[in-house]
């Protein structure tokens, strides 16, 4: 059996899919790398909402991913980026899947960190942000979660310079009850945080990051790094102070930089272990082992999708993630909240649905070449 795909010249090619998908079975957490999934949520397709309406959650169909990560062994970065914060999720969304996710984790044992933002405001003063990022801090820390401090649009906008998120910053690390990681996101993911760390020079930048995280390495578990430059990673990563750790959030390089070198190596908190997480799982217990190789031998090839999921515009990755999921039969429909689904092209999704394909990510084939028909046949093409 052939299914007929969107080609770059503008017609259709032939693709035969495969019949057996990888044999991938939960497993127990990971002894040589702790790793987080950050994880989508799944809208209610039956929702009556518009973009601008507050969004709509399946929760029943989102606890029940966060499940299937677990059980694989993975941690889950809950409220991130991957799940749509400012765009799709407000912030009072975001407090109701912290909650909702906080206390599934405590049911089934599963490791959880929360982000901390400041997207109940849309700006303000340096003062105005901080007080902003301690009101979601208390309620992670309340959930019994970890806290991420995520970048701030708001403490963006409004910051002078370094001295800004020193003060921000210092404040939040002295009076959080447990180590946090801090997340450096760069303007790939979201234009709106250009300049963070109060400089667009990235290596002034790194120096105050750093200067942020010496004053209080007691407070600071470790640090997410997105920025897809692998060479920057390794170098901030080798400047830490001992016991923070490095987590990637390299959606380009994560192979090379969880597997690292003789000086060290990245743990991980990435988007793209949310379609990956059973084979990626599969991946790091090989690590576990000492088989780097074999590690490498199952990772790398799974780069060409991350790498089309996360082109250009980069922000909308989340599309091929929800896509991905639905393929996947983790969810009942592709419909996203915000209406994202509309964020990418039929050709997108093609190419997105061969490579995720041709790696044996689909549990069920069959029901993936069957939704990935339903798709095409929404977009005219007949099979």
């Amino acid at each position: 059996m052939t299914i007929r795909l969107p080609d770059s010249e503008g017609g259709l090619r032939a693709y035969e899919p495969r019949t057996e998908p990888l044999a991938l079975t939960p497993g127990t957490p990971f002894t040589s790398r702790t790793v987080f999934s950050a994880a989508h949520v799944v809208a209610d397709p039956f929702a009556d909402t518009n973009p601008d309406s507050p969004a709509a959650v399946d929760w029943d169909a989102t606890l029940a991913f966060r499940r299937h990560l677990w059980s694989h062994g993975l941690g889950v970065a809950e409220a991130m980026d991957t799940a749509q914060r400012g765009m799709g999720l407000d912030w009072a969304g975001a407090a109701e899947l912290i909650r909702r996710s906080a206390a599934e984790a405590r049911a089934v044992g599963g490791r959880i960190a929360c982000g901390v933002g400041t997207d109940q405001i849309a700006g303000g003063s340096p003062a105005e942000v901080r007080a902003a990022y301690e009101e979601q801090l208390a309620l992670v820390e309340e959930s019994g979660a970890q806290a991420i401090l995520m970048a701030s649009r708001a403490l963006a906008a409004t910051a002078a310079g370094p001295e800004d998120y020193l003060d921000v910053y210092g404040h939040l690390l002295r009076q959080a009850a447990e180590p946090v990681v801090l997340h450096w996101l760069g303007p790939m993911f979201d234009p709106a945080l250009e300049g963070y760390w109060g400089s667009s020079d990235l290596d002034a930048a790194t120096d105050t990051f750093l200067e942020v995280i010496a004053a209080h390495p007691d407070k600071v578990d470790g640090i997410k790094v997105s920025l897809l430059d692998a060479q920057r990673e390794i170098d901030l990563r080798r400047r830490l102070p001992e016991g923070v750790r490095c987590y990637t959030g390299d959606d380009f390089n994560y192979p090379e930089l969880i597997a690292g070198d003789e000086q060290g190596f990245s743990h991980a908190l990435l988007g793209i272990f949310d379609p990956l997480g059973p084979l990626a799982a599969q991946a790091v217990r090989v690590l576990d082992t000492g088989d780097t190789a074999g590690f490498r031998g199952l990772l790398d090839p799974t780069v060409e999708l991350s790498r089309h999921l996360f082109q250009a515009p980069t922000r909308f990755y989340k599309t091929g993630v929800v896509f991905l999921a639905w393929l996947a039969g983790h969810q009942s429909h592709f419909t996203m909240v915000g209406g994202l689904q509309s964020a990418r092209s039929l050709r997108h999704f093609a190419r997105a649905y061969e490579l995720a394909d041709g790696l044996g990510l689909f549990p069920d084939p069959k029901l993936a070449e069957d939704r990935m028909k339903t798709l095409l046949a929404l977009y005219g093409v007949n099979q």
